[in-house]
């Protein structure tokens, strides 16, 4: 009886643990999906009535070509920032920007929305954009890609891949993140939720890892179409999204010459000879100077002759005819005198002089019957 009180009380601690472990992961997953139509409540004045106790500061830096733009929106500039009670100034002698807190500043966070908004606007981002920042569901991220490929050329094209022709693989990545993206320089600033955020950056990097957008936008757009189906969140979304493989498809070329390994030798290669060794084999060495002047002499001359040689054949070039080309055989062969065919020529001469081309008429010849003494009477017109 002992026993199964004790087997009892064992099982009954196993069933509480296992039932809080449940309600742990329950938990979890309620504190993970957000409900709809849920947002942050605003930060008022009555949450920080006393202000901030320390000044803050910040302050950037922007290039030459944006002061023009900056100097025509810096009062728009200042009156997004007063309502936060934030002081702007801009320095165009050092081409600076700076925003500090004031007195009346009771937001500690509007301070780093006023950073990230001088920052934008210092890389390109108009106005218009850059203000959004300081909306409580906005952020931004600046994306540093000068860095990521060594090659500057190599750089370029992947830059220009991830704005696509005409900005079409830009505005496609805007529409599915649902976030603003400019492209300026060795930077890429994107401006949006943080959701979206995360997915430009991913897109970006993949890009100057020479991955194509094309097939991040592609998951993206299989993402967005399975978000609308309630069943699916809860579920794993691997089997749906494609899987892409890197295919190195170009093989590795050969080289045209291929160095042959020696074989190793344990002795080393034999000196070569020196000047000295050499006159020796030949026999120069013992003779004398004036013979050796006069046998380097003969030498330059004969290399002086057949560099003569050279030129003037080369020169000579351009006087030499060039060969024409041989006229074309006659087809027809003219026949030979011993295979005229003279019946056939005969008969052709009897027709040309038949045929009434201008040529004398044909006189008959007499009669061989008539009589030789009887003479023909001619008939006399009367």
């Amino acid at each position: 009886m002992a026993s199964s009180a004790g087997e009892d009380s064992v099982s009954g601690s196993q069933r509480q643990k296992h039932n809080k472990k449940t309600k742990d992961q329950v938990d979890e997953s309620e504190l993970l999906t957000v409900p709809d139509g849920w947002k942050e409540p605003v930060f008022t004045k009555d949450d920080n009535p006393r202000g901030l106790l320390e000044e803050s500061s910040f302050a950037t830096l922007f290039p030459k070509y944006r002061e023009a733009y900056l100097k025509e929106c810096w009062p728009l500039v200042e009156n997004a920032l007063a309502d936060g009670h934030i002081k702007a100034s801009l320095d165009l002698i050092e081409g600076s920007m700076s925003v500090c807190t004031t007195k009346k500043t009771y937001d500690p966070y509007a301070i780093m929305r006023a950073r990230d908004l001088i920052k934008l606007l210092a890389r390109s981002v108009p106005f218009e954009q850059a203000v959004r920042i300081l909306q409580d569901d906005v952020a931004c991220d600046i994306i540093k890609v000068g860095t990521l490929v060594r090659n500057r050329e190599r750089f370029v094209k992947r830059r220009q891949r991830l704005i696509g022709p005409k900005g079409s693989t830009l505005k496609a990545l805007e529409l599915l993140t649902s976030c603003y993206v400019m492209v300026q320089g060795n930077t890429v600033s994107a401006l949006g939720p943080h959701s979206g955020l995360k997915e430009v950056r991913k897109v970006v990097m993949d890009t100057m890892k020479n991955i194509h957008p094309i097939y991040n936008i592609k998951t993206l757009m299989i993402k967005r179409e399975l978000a609308k189906d309630p069943d699916l969140r809860s579920q794993s979304w691997e089997r749906f999204l494609p899987k892409f493989k890197h295919k190195n498809l170009a093989k590795r070329k050969e080289p045209k010459k291929k160095s042959v390994k020696k074989e190793y030798t344990p002795f080393p290669p034999s000196l070569p000879e020196s000047k000295v060794d050499m006159e020796l084999a030949s026999g120069e060495f013992f003779l004398r100077e004036s013979v050796k002047r006069r046998k380097k002499m003969e030498e330059i001359k004969v290399k002086q002759t057949e560099a003569l040689t050279k030129k003037q054949e080369q020169r000579n070039k351009a006087f030499i005819p060039p060969k024409e080309k041989p006229l074309l055989k006659n087809t027809h062969k003219a026949p030979s005198e011993g295979k005229l065919d003279i019946e056939a020529l005969k008969d052709k001469v009897k027709k040309a002089k038949s045929k009434k081309l201008g040529a004398p008429p044909v006189i008959a010849a007499p009669d061989a019957t008539a009589a030789p003494g009887k003479k023909i009477k001619k008939k006399h017109k009367g």
